[in-house]
């Protein structure tokens, strides 16, 4: 009998992954509180949540959802929003093909003298637009994918990070169809 301490690799049904799931809704009031209530209800966990009217004229909203689980869970997850009454479509957009997914961030950074110049220079190796600028601090604005944004915050932590505000994650399919 094996005494070692390693645990066998979980089968590829098993393992959790990440998955951006779009969501077209009414826009009504309530809606967003029973798709948040099937997640924690049922101890999903929502990684980022995005939602914004994109018909007015319908009175519809787009809700992105970035959630992890289980291949079972994400399917569970996705029949689950699509039994919600003022629920029109949901799309995994992981699955769906290739997608462009993007984040916004505003990144507040205090620094003086070789940390301003450094944070400065970093910034417009990440194409991070300043915002505001402060004798003191400088808050900078900077669009991309989720790791792009991780690596700018992680190099603005030792300058004088100070305050991080993200949008979340947003996302569309390539290609000329529409949701």
């Amino acid at each position: 009998m094996s005494t070692s301490s390693h645990y066998p690799a979980a089968p590829e049904a098993e393992r959790s992954e990440s998955h951006t799931l779009a969501v077209l809704v009414d826009n009504e009031p309530g809606v967003l509180a029973r798709v948040i209530g099937l997640f924690s209800g049922r101890g999903y966990n929502i990684e980022s949540l995005t939602v914004s009217e994109t018909e007015h004229q319908r009175h519809l909203s787009r809700i992105t959802i970035v959630t992890r689980g289980t291949p079972m869970v994400i399917e569970q997850i996705k029949n689950q929003l699509e039994r919600l009454v003022p629920i029109h479509r949901v799309v995994d957009m992981t699955l769906a093909g290739p997608a462009i997914e993007r984040e916004l961030a505003m990144v507040k950074v205090r620094g003086k003298g070789d940390n301003r110049v450094e944070a400065l220079r970093l910034a417009d190796a990440f194409r991070a637009r300043v915002i505001d600028a402060t004798t003191e601090s400088f808050v900078f604005e900077i669009t991309g994918g989720s790791s792009k944004i991780d690596q700018f915050v992680a190099l603005m932590l030792p300058l004088g990070l100070i305050d991080v505000s993200r949008t979340g994650i947003v996302a569309i399919s390539r290609g000329a169809e529409g949701m």
